[in-house]
C-alpha cells in the first residue's frame, strides 16, 4: 500500500496544519502546558532520514499561507528547528522506547502532552498504538491518538479495530478524523439552522421535499488505484463523509453544544435510518473518453487497478429516516470520480407552494417555482437561496433569483483548511467533530448489508464516460422519488 499524505503546519499559529504529500506515515506532537511556546514535532517511519532531511522536506511546502504579514522566513526557521525524525519499525517496542527517550530529552521537567497522528495503513494501526502507548505515552499529561480513515471495511472489521484500539486507549483518547466535518460550511450547518428563526421551523417533512448530498471529483484514480480499488466510492465517500453530513443536517436540536450532546443526536439519526435496499442504489464506473483531442483513460485502464475490476467509482443512493421529522423525505446521495466538475454541496428542495397563484407563469414545470437552499461546501464556498421574483417592468414576468452569501466576497480572509481546524480541536480536546465508536457502528450497520450484497452478486457497474455527469441510472433513481438532481442545470451564480 502506498504511503499516505501527511500534514504540514502553517505559521499563523503552529497548532494549525495543512495536509501535504509527505512520505512520513505519522507525526507525533509533543505539546507543553502553553502551546505553542514549547512544542516539538517528531516524524517516525521505517525510512532512514536525518533531522535535516526531514526539515528540508517540510520546508518545500511550508508557507505563511494565512499569516502573510511579516517575518515569514523567521517563523519558518523557528518552526523547522522544532521538527525531528526517528526511524524505527512499527511493531518494535524497543524502537518506540528510543523515540520516547528522545522526546523526553526535549520535554525536560515540564508537564507534557502527546498527540499521535496515524496516517498509515489500517493493518498496522494496532501495532503502532500498542507500542506507542506502552513506550512513548506522556507520563505527566494527556496522550491522544488521531486515526485516519478507513475505519474498517465493514461492521466486523470496524468492530475488531475499535476493540483492538480500546485494549490500549480509552474512547476519550481516540480521535477518528473525517476532514469533511471540519469544512467551514459543514461547521456552519448547525449555526444556519439553530440560530436563524427563518430556517428552523422549515426543517422537517412539512416543508422539505428532498435533500441532496452531492460529491463529485473531475479526476480519476490516475495511478493511485491500488488503495481505491479495495474500498470503492461507497466506503471512501458515502459511508463516512456524506453520511456524517446527513446526520448533522437531520439531527434534532441537541441539549447543548457540548460534544457528547451533539454526537448523541447524530447517533439517533443513524439508528433511525431504514435499511438500504439494492433497488435504491445505482453504481457506476468511468470508462475512457476523448474530449478536445485528449483521451482520458478508463478506470480499468489504470495499471494500478486489477483487470476486470467491478469496483464502483460512482454511486447514488436514496436513504430514508424513519422518524416523525423526516418520515417519507428522500435523502439522495451522489458521489463519483471522473465527473464533469469538482464540487461538494448540500441541496434542500422545498415543497411546492399550495395553490400557487403564479403557477401559470411557470408552465407545467413546477420545479422551476420551487425554493431551493444550496450550501456549497467546496469549492467557492457559499450559501444561496433560490426564490421567485418579479422581473422589473410593466408586465408580470417572473424570474428565479438567488439570495447569495458568497464567502469569498463577504469574508475576504482566507478560510482555514479543514485539517487545521480538526487538529487544533484534537489538541484542545474538543471532540464535537470527531466520530464516536457507536456512531461508527451505526454507520457501518447501515451500509454493510448493501456492500456485501453488491459483492456477493458481483453487480456490474454502469459505465459512464470520463468527464460526464455520471450514469443514466442516477437520473432514473431520482425520478423514482419525483426528484430532479439540482446540480444538473446551468450556471447558478
Amino acid at each position: 500500500m502506498t504511503r499516505r499524505r501527511l500534514a504540514s503546519l502553517s505559521l499563523e499559529h503552529p497548532a494549525t496544519l495543512r495536509r501535504r504529500r509527505y512520505s512520513l506515515p505519522f507525526l507525533l506532537f509533543t505539546m507543553k502546558v502553553v502551546f505553542p511556546r514549547h512544542f516539538s514535532i517528531f516524524g517516525y517511519a521505517r525510512s532512514k532520514m536525518t533531522d535535516a532531511e526531514l526539515r528540508d522536506m517540510v520546508s518545500k511546502t511550508l508557507t505563511c499561507r494565512i499569516d502573510k504579514r511579516e517575518n515569514c522566513s523567521e517563523k519558518m526557521e523557528e518552526f523547522l528547528k522544532r521538527c525531528f525524525y526517528h526511524s524505527g519499525q512499527y511493531d518494535s517496542e524497543e524502537d518506540f522506547k528510543e523515540l520516547g527517550k528522545k522526546i523526553k530529552q526535549h520535554e525536560g521537567p515540564r508537564v507534557s502532552n502527546h498527540l499521535f497522528y496515524l496516517s498509515i495503513p489500517p493493518n498496522i494501526f494496532l501495532d503502532v498504538v500498542k507500542c506507542a502507548s506502552k513506550s512513548a505515552s506522556s507520563v505527566s499529561g494527556w496522550t491522544r491518538v488521531i486515526v485516519e480513515k478507513p475505519f474498517g471495511r465493514d461492521s466486523e472489521s470496524s468492530a475488531a479495530l475499535t476493540k483492538g484500539l480500546k485494549q490500549y486507549l480509552t474512547e476519550d483518547q481516540i480521535f477518528r478524523i473525517d476532514h469533511y466535518l471540519g469544512k467551514e460550511l459543514v461547521e456552519n450547518l448547525s449555526v444556519l439552522r439553530f440560530s436563524n428563526l427563518v430556517f428552523e421551523p422549515l426543517w422537517s417533512r412539512q416543508y422539505i421535499r428532498n435533500v441532496q448530498l452531492i460529491f463529485s471529483e473531475d479526476f480519476g484514480t490516475e495511478g493511485r488505484g491500488g488503495y481505491f480499488d479495495s474500498y470503492g466510492i461507497i466506503r471512501d465517500i458515502m459511508q463516512n463523509h456524506l453520511l456524517q453530513i446527513l446526520a448533522l443536517f437531520a439531527m434534532e436540536t441537541p441539549i447543548s453544544l457540548e460534544a457528547e450532546d451533539i454526537r448523541n443526536e447524530k447517533v439517533k439519526v443513524l439508528r433511525s435510518m431504514k435499511p438500504l435496499r439494492l433497488e435504491d442504489v445505482v453504481i457506476g464506473q468511468y470508462k475512457s473518453h476523448t474530449k478536445g483531442g485528449i483521451t482520458y483513460p478508463g478506470y480499468t485502464e489504470d495499471k494500478t487497478v486489477p483487470k476486470g475490476s467491478l469496483t464502483p467509482t460512482f454511486a447514488a443512493a436514496a436513504l430514508f429516516i424513519n422518524n416523525a421529522r423526516w418520515d417519507g423525505v428522500p435523502f439522495l446521495m451522489k458521489a463519483g470520480k471522473a465527473l464533469h466538475t469538482k464540487q461538494a454541496e448540500i441541496r434542500v428542495q422545498f415543497r411546492h407552494v399550495p395553490g400557487n397563484l403564479y403557477k401559470g407563469s411557470f408552465g407545467t414545470d413546477l420545479d422551476r417555482a420551487t425554493n431551493e437552499l444550496v450550501i456549497r461546501v467546496q469549492p467557492d464556498e457559499g450559501i444561496y437561496l433560490k426564490i421567485n421574483n418579479k422581473i422589473p417592468g410593466l408586465g408580470m414576468r417572473l424570474d428565479r433569483s438567488n439570495l447569495n452569501l458568497h464567502y469569498a466576497a463577504r469574508y475576504p480572509k482566507e478560510i482555514p483548511d479543514a485539517y487545521e481546524r480538526l487538529l487544533l480541536d484534537a489538541i484542545e480536546g474538543e471532540r464535537r467533530l470527531f466520530i464516536r465508536s457507536d456512531e461508527l457502528d451505526a454507520a457501518w450497520e447501515l451500509f454493510t448489508p448493501l456492500l456485501k450484497e453488491l459483492e456477493q452478486k458481483r453487480m456490474a457497474p454502469e459505465l459512464y464516460p470520463y468527464g460526464s455527469r455520471g450514469p443514466v441510472g442516477a437520473h432514473y433513481l431520482a425520478a423514482k422519488y419525483n426528484v430532479r438532481w439540482g446540480d444538473l442545470g446551468g450556471s447558478e451564480h
